[in-house]
């Protein structure tokens, strides 16, 4: 099997739908939920989720970041990929055992406010220590992922609808979300026999992948200072969960809009590393310059457009008690840009060329300043405090990554279609943003304010000529103009 004549759109897309899926049923029911449970309920879901997402960090220690690569550059070699398979799933198995019995002799076992929470959350344990998601990540079959998937997303919403209907439902709730995460990560396991073959135990050997592993552990430490220690953090400086839940809604609403952004990277990983593997520079080159462009033709009007409609978006989705997540929402929306980048920068080139001590470095400086800024501002900010200091650590890891890179890349030809993009999302957003403040806030009026944004700014890119739109918006055509002349000489067939 030629790995090269995969194809990148349609793991993006697969991997895009499997990365929503992560996240559908939450997203889905933060209207929902955000009535029936309340903010200080929502908020302390967010805060012993949070505590117990550290444990799950440490029992993966780069694990499954290192498996999809390791796999990648293997994956046309079956006897290869399959021993390697083997030897990271026992020291991951080997790690989280550790970190469960930590995290149950730390949280379960002592007594505290929030005990029968982590009874739960040891499921969460569980269910990561039984994802192999990583593997079919690897093999650049994303395809595998989705279905089995889908079908727990829709079953837990529909349990979320069913059963939970007061704020006394919080402890069925954790329920629905472990058990959802551990049947999703199970329904995968059932591919693996065709993927694998027969390895004799004696060959193995779990030590090799320790020191790797680890060298991808400390920079998702670092990582985690400002995607879930934000929330320990709002938690612990203001011991008030009402914020704590407002600060998990906003994110949640980025984190959904951002998938579309990010799922590109999880595809390029495997792709960037299996051609380093082949010594093939001039085509990551071509591939990083495709991946700034999409991130620019993408995620600047998703930003500009989130600022623009939130004040009419987030008082009918989420309700009046959450309305100071407007502020927060607006402030996050310039993640979308950077975390987007530093994806490109960071995750598709530093890690799949095998430069994880540069990545680590400057994720540790990252996450080393917005500890210290969330330090002073949460007390008296709270999660505006902490949303502007994930802006700004995000955009000072994508800076040093920049510099890290300028002697494998020209700099300036990643910024080559920067102009046209950013001057159609500030021309969607003049549009946009008084529309929002004008009309009352409503689906509907969400709906058309949105609608509008969208027509205005590709209208726009449409008028600029931008390579990469009208590239895919030719090839949307050709794939329906085929399935049209298809169904077209069907239908004689099946006439005469």
């Amino acid at each position: 099997m030629e790995k090269n004549k995969k194809s990148v759109t349609k793991n993006y897309v697969y991997n895009m739908l499997y990365q929503i899926l992560m996240i559908l049923s939450p997203i889905i029911t933060t209207p929902y939920l955000s009535r029936v449970l309340g903010a200080e309920n929502i908020g302390v879901f967010s805060y012993t989720l949070s505590i117990a997402t550290y444990f799950v960090m440490f029992g993966s220690v780069g694990i499954s970041l290192y498996g999809q690569r390791t796999i990648a550059y293997f994956q046309d070699r079956k006897e290869k990929y399959s021993k390697i398979f083997y030897e990271i799933l026992l020291l991951k198995a080997i790690c989280m055992l550790i970190s469960i019995c930590i995290f149950y002799f730390s949280f379960v076992y002592l007594k505290n406010d929030y005990q029968i929470y982590y009874r739960i959350l040891v499921f969460e344990l569980i269910g990561n220590l039984l994802d192999i998601s990583w593997f079919f990540q690897g093999m650049e079959d994303f395809k595998k992922i989705v279905p089995r998937n889908f079908l727990v997303k829709v079953i837990s919403i529909i349990c979320i609808f069913t059963f939970i209907k007061s704020s006394a439902d919080l402890t069925l709730y954790y329920w629905i979300y472990t058990i959802s995460l551990v049947v999703g990560n199970i329904s995968l396991w059932f591919y693996l026999p065709k993927y694998l073959c027969k390895i004799k135990r004696k060959s193995l050997n779990i030590a090799k992948h320790l020191k790797p592993t680890l060298s991808l552990f400390i920079p998702q430490i670092a990582i985690q200072v400002y995607t879930v220690l934000d929330r320990t953090m709002i938690g612990l400086l203001t011991n008030n969960m009402v914020e704590v839940g407002i600060y998990e809604q906003s994110t949640k609403i980025i984190k959904i809009l951002l998938t579309i952004i990010t799922s590109l990277g999880t595809v390029m990983i495997p792709k960037i590393s299996n051609l380093f593997a082949n010594k093939n520079n001039e085509e990551i080159k071509i591939r990083l310059r495709k991946s700034f462009h999409f991130v620019w033709l993408i995620a600047l009007p998703i930003s500009f457009g989130l600022i623009g409609i939130a004040n009419n978006f987030i008082p009918w989705f989420l309700g009046k008690e959450f309305l100071p997540a407007i502020t927060v929402v607006q402030i996050g929306s310039l993640l979308f840009v950077a975390i987007g980048l530093n994806n490109v920068t960071g995750m598709q080139y530093l890690i799949s060329v095998g430069r994880q001590r540069e990545f680590t470095y400057s994720v540790i400086i990252g996450a080393l300043i917005n500890f210290c800024g969330n330090y002073f501002l949460i007390p008296s900010f709270g999660a505006i405090g902490a949303i502007v200091f994930s802006v700004i650590a995000e955009l000072i890891i994508l800076t040093a990554q920049m510099i890290m890179i300028k002697n494998d890349i020209k700099l300036k030809d990643l910024f080559n279609n920067f102009g046209k993009c950013i001057a159609s999302s500030l021309i969607m957003f003049a549009i946009v943003f008084p529309l929002s403040l004008y009309f009352k806030p409503s689906i509907i009026n969400t709906g058309i304010i949105a609608v509008i944004g969208v027509v205005v700014y590709f209208s726009l890119i449409c008028i600029l000529k931008d390579d990469l739109f009208l590239q895919t918006f030719d090839r949307m055509m050709r794939v329906v103009g085929v399935k049209h002349e298809k169904t077209k000489k069907d239908n004689k067939k099946i006439g005469s």
